[in-house]
């Protein structure tokens, strides 16, 4: 049978590559002689002719063996499945995320929830606060529909999320209640923009093991461009104390890492300098950047350039990590960790999320939506708390969103951790939650091939780093 060379990406290494298979997502180190095999099948070749049957067939059966089990060789012939492979549906649920609010006491220029580019419909927007009763609603939903799961997850959500607040200590504790009644965990996070940081919501969130991250975008001048009230003064100079705060309470509570989520627009790129401000200033344990989702022409979108000014930071950010984890030493630039991570596990996604399989999403009024970036916006509903979740759109949705479907990533190295890219931002550029991130393709396989590089050169001089993904597996 004729056998090619397979998709794949390369990083050298100090004594050979190491190779990321695209179709297994495997990533396995090779030594030249085995490289000298893969580059004799480019192009396609009889794979019997070529092992033959002198002395060095064993050898070269072995060899062809090692490689097509990792998926770095296959028949000429094969192609990617044309139809969507779904896992047994329903599919049980993880997490689910409630939009506690949809009000918010910032006017954020570029939110997505409730600005210029929001795909919520006026006809479907609920009630400024969920309610106690809705709550419960949800955390029921999230027992009854993940069957199977030992673990769950809430995360609270907004708006501002600590505006509904009483709700959310309410919710908290039915959730807990309900877990030691099933013998079940249940963990907890949720997302603010820090202006409501009391003494008393930082004691709840660090006894009760809160994942929090906290939208910042950086030193003062770069955070009040875009996140300011609505009177136009910036939030930076009230949410500094209340953050660290927060931080050496949690830490002293010897509780889970706080978050720096950073929105990334035209307007603030100089990623290290924003990086050094929340871990060297404040003290966050991670950071994690994410370009602006707007439309195109807004004057904060990325756009050409943009994007490339953001890989450069991104780079500098990666060289401190590498020298950080090569010295074992933590570092936050959670973009990076979390490629790492998934290319150490060999994660191949079949859809970019969770959104629509293990996660769902919850409005104020109770409609079930795909993800919290979609509720509200009517189209995407997939159900309620009073109907339930309808699985004919769940299951219609994912098919859609399938990396089967989107011929044009068929031929991409990056698509077993991109697979398309983000719902949200396909529908907000395309007005198609299911279509690819064909604006950022050429940026996403430059980030893989960086998260490539650090891959190897992490391993070439410390692999044991690679540990902590084992432990957190």
């Amino acid at each position: 049978m004729k056998y090619t060379t397979a998709q794949h990406r390369r990083a050298e290494g100090r004594a050979g590559s190491y190779v990321w298979a695209t179709r297994s997502a495997a990533i396995a180190f090779l030594d030249p002689d085995a490289v000298a095999v893969l580059d004799e099948f480019t192009g396609g070749r009889d794979a019997e002719a070529w092992m033959g049957a002198d002395e060095a067939s064993k050898e070269r059966r072995q060899s062809f063996d090692a490689l097509a089990a990792l998926g770095l060789l296959e028949p000429a012939e094969f192609a990617l499945p044309l139809t969507p492979d779904l896992p047994a549906m329903p599919f049980p649920l993880g997490t689910l995320v409630l939009n506690v609010t949809n009000k918010c006491n910032l006017s954020c220029t570029y939110c997505y929830e409730y600005g210029e580019d929001r795909i919520a419909t006026p006809d479907s927007k609920g009630p400024a606060l969920m309610s106690a009763e809705t709550a419960r609603g949800s955390v029921d939903l999230l027992f009854n529909n993940s069957a199977g799961r030992r673990n769950v997850s809430l995360t609270f959500f907004g708006g501002e999320t600590l505006l509904n607040f009483p709700v959310i200590r309410e919710t908290v504790e039915y959730a807990e209640t309900r877990a030691r009644a099933e013998g079940r965990r249940v963990s907890f996070a949720l997302t603010t923009n820090a202006t409501l940081l009391s003494e008393e919501v930082i004691t709840f969130l660090t006894q009760h093991h809160f994942g929090v991250n906290i939208s910042i975008d950086g030193p003062r001048e770069t955070h009040d461009a875009h996140r300011a009230f609505a009177s136009g003064k910036g939030s930076h100079a009230m949410i500094v104390p209340k953050i660290r705060a927060l931080i050496e309470a949690n830490r002293a509570a010897k509780g889970r890492p706080i978050g720096a989520r950073v929105t990334v627009t035209a307007h603030s790129q100089d990623v290290r300098g924003i990086h050094d401000h929340l871990v060297n200033e404040l003290g966050f344990d991670s950071v994690g950047f994410a370009p602006v989702t707007s439309a195109p022409g807004r004057d904060y979108a990325l756009s050409g350039e943009n994007y490339w000014t953001l890989l450069r930071g991104f780079s500098e950010l990666a060289d401190d990590f590498v020298a950080a984890a090569i010295a074992n030493r933590h570092h936050a630039f959670s973009n990076l960790n979390d490629v790492l991570r998934e290319l150490h596990h060999g994660v191949n996604k079949a859809h970019p999320c969770g959104a629509g399989l293990g996660l769902l999403g919850v409005s104020t009024a109770g409609e079930i939506g795909l993800c919290h970036r979609f509720v509200e916006s009517g189209r995407h509903e997939v159900g309620s708390l009073s109907r339930g979740i309808d699985e004919d759109r769940r299951k219609a949705f994912l098919e859609a969103g399938h990396i089967s479907t989107k011929v044009v990533c068929h031929t991409c190295f990056a698509r077993p951790l991109c697979s398309g890219g983000c719902y949200h931002e396909a529908q907000v550029r395309y007005n198609d939650a299911s279509q690819p991130n064909l604006h950022s393709c050429e940026w996403i396989r430059a980030f893989m091939d960086l998260g490539l590089q650090s891959y190897a050169r992490i391993m070439d001089e410390n692999p044991a780093f690679f540990a902590r993904y084992e432990e957190s597996a």
